[in-house]
């Protein structure tokens, strides 16, 4: 199934963080997302950001890259909210920037599914190699327990 190409309006994002690099990603014994995401699940994270939009559906958002897909990069698991962000001792916040996107969509049980909907990302820009990534931000839109859409940032089409 091809990715969709969608335009995305700015918003903001509140809630936990890690910083990973894939190669860690990789190995059980040092990946730190799915302890981000059971952290997410066990603190209550998802009813605990202030100011969120009604019946936002649960991100995990990709930024501050250092380096394109080799490098480390920052997700933050959160809620999309409005208004102020939360305190940043409790919560971090980061903004999806505005522009073009390119969204790969799965169904199933998670985590297999985003982690299969990850692998459709990779090789599609392996083979695609015109359409360029912004690395800027991307991210996991989580729109039922077993529905994901994930949001890639591109420069060119």
């Amino acid at each position: 199934m091809e990715p969709k190409r969608i335009t995305i309006s700015s918003f903001s994002v509140a809630g936990i963080g890690v910083r990973t690099i894939n190669s860690d990603e990789l190995n059980p014994s040092s990946a730190k997302l799915p302890s981000l995401w059971q952290r997410f699940f066990r603190d209550g994270v998802l009813t605990r950001v202030p100011n969120q939009i009604p019946n936002s559906p649960v991100f995990g958002v990709y930024s501050h890259y250092e380096s394109e897909a080799s490098g480390f990069y920052t997700v933050t698991a959160g809620m999309a909210i409005s208004g102020p962000p939360p305190s940043p001792s409790e919560f971090t916040t980061v903004d999806i920037k505005e522009g073009e996107y390119l969204v790969f969509e799965a169904k199933g049980p998670m985590p297999q599914a985003v982690i299969g909907a990850w692998m459709r990302v990779w090789t599609f820009f392996e083979k695609n190699e015109k359409i360029i990534r912004r690395f800027a931000t991307d991210f996991e839109e989580y729109r039922s327990a077993d529905e994901v859409a994930i949001h890639i940032g591109i420069k060119s089409y």
